[in-house]
C-alpha cells in the first residue's frame, strides 16, 4: 500500500476519532457535573491515541525497511554471484532494481532475474505488514483511549504534554537540520582546503576554477582567489539596500502613519504582490528591460556600461527585496504603543518629530531585524545575477561593469557531470561555507544593534 494513501486513511480515521470523543464526553458529562477538561481535549486525546503511533511507526518502518531489504538483495546476489567488490555488487543491485521496476537492463542471468523476483516479493510483504501493523496500532489506541474517555480524566494534561513533546521535537529537528547542514559544508570544505591553501581561497584576486580532471583533458591549473566573488556579492546587495531600505522604509512610515485606512488596504497588499513574483521574471525584466536601459541613458551622458552590470542587477533586486522591508516594518510601527506618540504630543512634539524622535527609536530592532532579512535575501539570490549581471569574476568596485556573485558561482560548480574529488566542485562547499559565516555575522551584528537599541530606551 502507498504510503500516501495510509496517511490519507490515518487522516480520515483521526477525524472520526476526534468527532467520537466529542460525542462519548458529552454523553456522559451529564453524569457527573465536575468535568476535568473540555469536550475539545477530549477529541483530542482520541485522535492523538489512534493516530500518533501509526505516524511513528510509518516513518520509522519508511527509514527502516528499504535499508533490510537492501542488505537483503546484496547477500542474495552475493551467494548467486560469488565474491565482487563494492562497485560490482552496486551496479547489480541496481539492474536487480531496474529489472523489477520493468525497465529494459539487458541480459540477465537467472540468478539476477530470481533476486529481482525476490526483491519485488520482499517489497510487496513489507507494505502489507506496514499495512496491517498501521492498522492494528490505530484500532489498538482508539480502543484504549476510548475506555479512559471520562468526565474526570485529565485529557487536557496528556493533550497538552504530547504536543509539547512534538514541539520539542519540531525544535530538535530544526536545531540538528543547521547542525548537519554546517557539518556537511565542514567536512567538504576541509578536503578543499587540503588542496588550495585557506589564504589563497581568502585573499585571492583571482577566480578561475577551470582545472584538468582527468590526464588527458586540456584546461588551466586553476585559481581559487574568492574575493571577486565576495566584492560582486556584496556590490549587488550594497546597490539593492540603497534602493530598498529607504523606499521600503518611507512607504512603511507613510501607510502607518499618514495613510487613510482605505489606502492603506489598498497600498499594502500591492506593495506585498512584489514579494509572490518568481524571481525570473525579475531576471527577464533586468536583462530585457532595465540593463538596455541603463546601457542607452548611460551613452548619452557618455558612460560606458556593460550589457550585464551590478547596477542593472542591484536595481531590479532592490525592488523584489522592498516588500520585506515594507511590510515587516510597518508592523513593527504599527505595534509602537499608542501612548508613546501620545506623550509626545502632549509635550509639543510634532508628527514628524515624535515619528523621527519616538517611533522610529522604538521600532528599530524590527527594522533591523527588517534590513537583515532583506540582506540576507539578497545575497541569497541567483537568477537576477545570472541573467542581469553576468558570470565574469572580476574584481571592481564600479557598478556599470559586469560581475558575479558567491551563489551564482556554487551554481555553475555544480552543473553537470563532476568529479566530488577535484577542487573545482569542492570549491562551492568551501564558498557555502563561507557565506553561512556572512550570514553568522549578520545576525551577530544585528542582535548587538538591538541590545544596545534596548538599553538606551
Amino acid at each position: 500500500m502507498e504510503t500516501n494513501l495510509l496517511f490519507l486513511g490515518l487522516f480520515a480515521w483521526g477525524v472520526c476519532a476526534y468527532f467520537f470523543g466529542l460525542h462519548r464526553i458529552r454523553h456522559r458529562a451529564p453524569e457527573d457535573p465536575k468535568q476535568h477538561s473540555l469536550d475539545g481535549y477530549h477529541g483530542g486525546f482520541l485522535l492523538l491515541c489512534a493516530c500518533l503511533p501509526p505516524v511513528i511507526l510509518i516513518f520509522v518502518w519508511t527509514g527502516a525497511s528499504p535499508l533490510i531489504i537492501d542488505a537483503w538483495l546484496e547477500s542474495l546476489i552475493t551467494e548467486g554471484a560469488g565474491a565482487l567488490t563494492s562497485d560490482e555488487l552496486d551496479v547489480l543491485v541496481a539492474k536487480a532494481k531496474a529489472l523489477h521496476a520493468g525497465i529494459v537492463a539487458g541480459d540477465a542471468s537467472a540468478d539476477l532475474l530470481n533476486a529481482a523476483d525476490s526483491y519485488g516479493r520482499l517489497r510487496l510483504m513489507s507494505d502489507a505488514m506496514l499495512a496491517a501493523s498501521v492498522a492494528l496500532l490505530a484500532l489498538g489506541g482508539f480502543t484504549l483511549a476510548r475506555a479512559r474517555i471520562a468526565p474526570r480524566f485529565p485529557a487536557r494534561i496528556h493533550v497538552e504534554r504530547v504536543i509539547g513533546w512534538i514541539l520539542l521535537f519540531a525544535s530538535a529537528v530544526a536545531i540538528l537540520t543547521t547542525i548537519g547542514i554546517f557539518f556537511s559544508l565542514v567536512f567538504e570544505a576541509l578536503r578543499f582546503f587540503e588542496q588550495v591553501g585557506l589564504g589563497e581561497f581568502l585573499f585571492g584576486l583571482k577566480w578561475s576554477p577551470q582545472i584538468a580532471i582527468r590526464a588527458d583533458q586540456a584546461a588551466g591549473s586553476g585559481a581559487f582567489g574568492a574575493v571577486p566573488l565576495f566584492a560582486g556579492t556584496a556590490l549587488i546587495t550594497l546597490v539593492a539596500l540603497l534602493v530598498a531600505v529607504p523606499i521600503g522604509l518611507m512607504s512603511a512610515v507613510y501607510l502607518s502613519e499618514y495613510a487613510s485606512r482605505p489606502l492603506r488596504n489598498f497600498a499594502k497588499p500591492a506593495i506585498e504582490l512584489l514579494a509572490g513574483v518568481p524571481t525570473v521574471v525579475y531576471g527577464f525584466f533586468a536583462a530585457l528591460i532595465v540593463a538596455p536601459f541603463l546601457r542607452e541613458s548611460g551613452a548619452e551622458f557618455g558612460l560606458v556600461l556593460s550589457s550585464e552590470s551590478a547596477l542593472a542587477a542591484g536595481l531590479v533586486m532592490g525592488v523584489m527585496i522592498i516588500p520585506f522591508i515594507s511590510s515587516l516594518s510597518d508592523d513593527v510601527i504599527n505595534a509602537v504603543p499608542d501612548g508613546l506618540r501620545d506623550a509626545a504630543a502632549a509635550l509639543g512634539a510634532t508628527q514628524a518629530e515624535t515619528i523621527r524622535q519616538v517611533v522610529l527609536p522604538a521600532a528599530l530592532p524590527g527594522i533591523v531585524s527588517a534590513v537583515l532579512l532583506a540582506v540576507s535575501r539578497a545575497i541569497g539570490e541567483t537568477m537576477i545575477v545570472v541573467m542581469a549581471a553576468g558570470v565574469a569574476a572580476n574584481l571592481t568596485a564600479n557598478p556599470f561593469e559586469s560581475v558575479t556573485t558567491v551563489t551564482v558561482q556554487i551554481v555553475m560548480l555544480l552543473v553537470g557531470d563532476q568529479e566530488f574529488d577535484s577542487a573545482k566542485t569542492l570549491a562551492a562547499f568551501a564558498l557555502g561555507l563561507a557565506l553561512f559565516f556572512i550570514t553568522l555575522s549578520l545576525n551577530m551584528l544585528a542582535l548587538h544593534i538591538v541590545r544596545r537599541n534596548r538599553q538606551v530606551l
